[in-house]
């Protein structure tokens, strides 16, 4: 004790000063480090619950990412399979149009190569009919000066069974 009176401490200054820092202590801890330590947790709790949303959403991202990649995929077979269909069904479509105009084409031709031979037959059924007019007027002209009108109309009726014979053949 002597030591500590040579310091120039006194022990019952001493206990008291001790008394009030302890106490300070215990209303600090209490009203102040308690409240602040409990601040702090919650707000160590939020920064780590927020790493974690973040470490969720970079997993999610990167889920997304190949999840979209898988769909493009998907789409992209899907477009080629549509686009295959369609070129098939062009190509069908386009076979049955040829075939259909080649045999419109074809039937438009036998129509007009059929017209063309009734009219071939009809204009020489005219040119026939012409000549054996022609052909009758002329002998007429020739006949009447030669032969009787009775000898006429049998040389005539002769004629024109020959000319009509020819024709037909």
């Amino acid at each position: 004790m002597e030591m500590i009176q040579n310091f120039g401490l006194e022990t019952k200054l001493f206990l008291f000063q001790l008394t009030n820092f302890l106490i300070i202590v215990f209303i600090l801890k209490k009203f102040l480090f308690n409240p602040l330590k409990k601040a702090l947790d919650e707000r160590k709790r939020r920064i780590e619950q927020s790493l974690q949303d973040v470490q969720n959403a970079k997993l999610i991202l990167e889920n997304t990412g190949e999840e979209k990649k898988k769909i493009l995929a998907d789409a992209k077979v899907g477009a080629d399979k549509l686009m295959a269909s369609i070129k098939a069904t062009a190509d069908e479509a386009k076979e049955k149009t040829l075939a259909e105009a080649k045999s419109r084409s074809q039937q438009i031709i036998e129509e007009a190569n059929n017209k063309a031979s009734a009219e071939f037959e009809n204009m020489n059924k005219q040119i026939a009919k012409m000549s054996v007019d022609a052909s009758t007027k002329i002998l007429s002209k020739v006949l009447s000066e030669l032969f009787s009108e009775e000898e006429k109309q049998k040389l005539m009726s002769r004629a024109l069974e020959r000319i009509d014979e020819k024709i037909t053949n």
